[in-house]
């Protein structure tokens, strides 16, 4: 069946669709919006995607996202190098600074383990985790995945994996409601589950 719209434009709402979190209607909706923009709108649109995709890469020593040789925590004299805040995605790093309690560093799994998704322990950031821990320098890692299947089963795999260099592993506290996401979690909230971390 043919489309009803141009190729340009329907090439435009495919790419929009296949964003997460947006359906076929909001895909159309944002491809309309974008055709009614001042061509210099649309361009510096344009634009902005394109520096992002070029200039972003992943910091080499947490993994975190940055256009810098270091991200900014990694980067900061005044965080605490002795403590490891692991997380799932780049967008957890933002919620745990949101709760202005942590003081350490980070490191960004870029994913969690899933076998229904074929995702393994060679698809994430682990050996680089490994790699930290083992300088000597790290006494504490926190386990921050989210408080779901997939977040407490790569909490578990990593924990087992530190063991050997014998720091202390915590998990953050149930403040985080299971089945949640950082991303969604109020400032608050977050505070108490740092506050109330255990070990694992």
């Amino acid at each position: 069946m043919s489309s009803f719209f141009p190729p340009a434009l329907e090439n435009l709402i495919d790419g929009f669709a296949s964003l997460p979190g947006i359906g076929r209607k909001s895909a159309q909706r944002l491809a309309f919006h974008l055709l009614t923009l001042p061509e210099g709108e649309a361009e510096a649109f344009a634009a902005a995607i394109l520096d992002a995709r070029s200039g972003i890469h992943c910091c080499p020593v947490c993994q975190n996202l940055t256009d810098a040789e270091l991200c900014t925590v990694c980067s900061s004299q005044g965080r605490d190098k002795e403590t490891i805040c692991v997380v799932a995605e780049p967008r957890d790093v933002l919620a745990i600074e949101r709760s202005r309690e942590y003081k350490g560093v980070y490191h960004v799994l870029h994913g969690v383990l899933s076998p229904m998704s074929r995702i393994g322990p060679d698809d994430l950031r682990i050996k680089e985790l490994l790699h930290r821990v083992g300088d000597g320098t790290v006494k504490e890692v926190i386990m921050a995945t989210n408080p779901d299947t997939e977040g407490d089963a790569t909490a578990m795999y990593i924990s087992r994996l530190l063991q050997p260099f014998g720091i202390r592993v915590t998990r953050l506290a149930n403040g985080v409601p299971v089945g949640s996401n950082l991303e969604y979690a109020d400032d608050a909230t977050l505070s108490r589950a740092l506050e109330g971390r255990t070990d694992m």
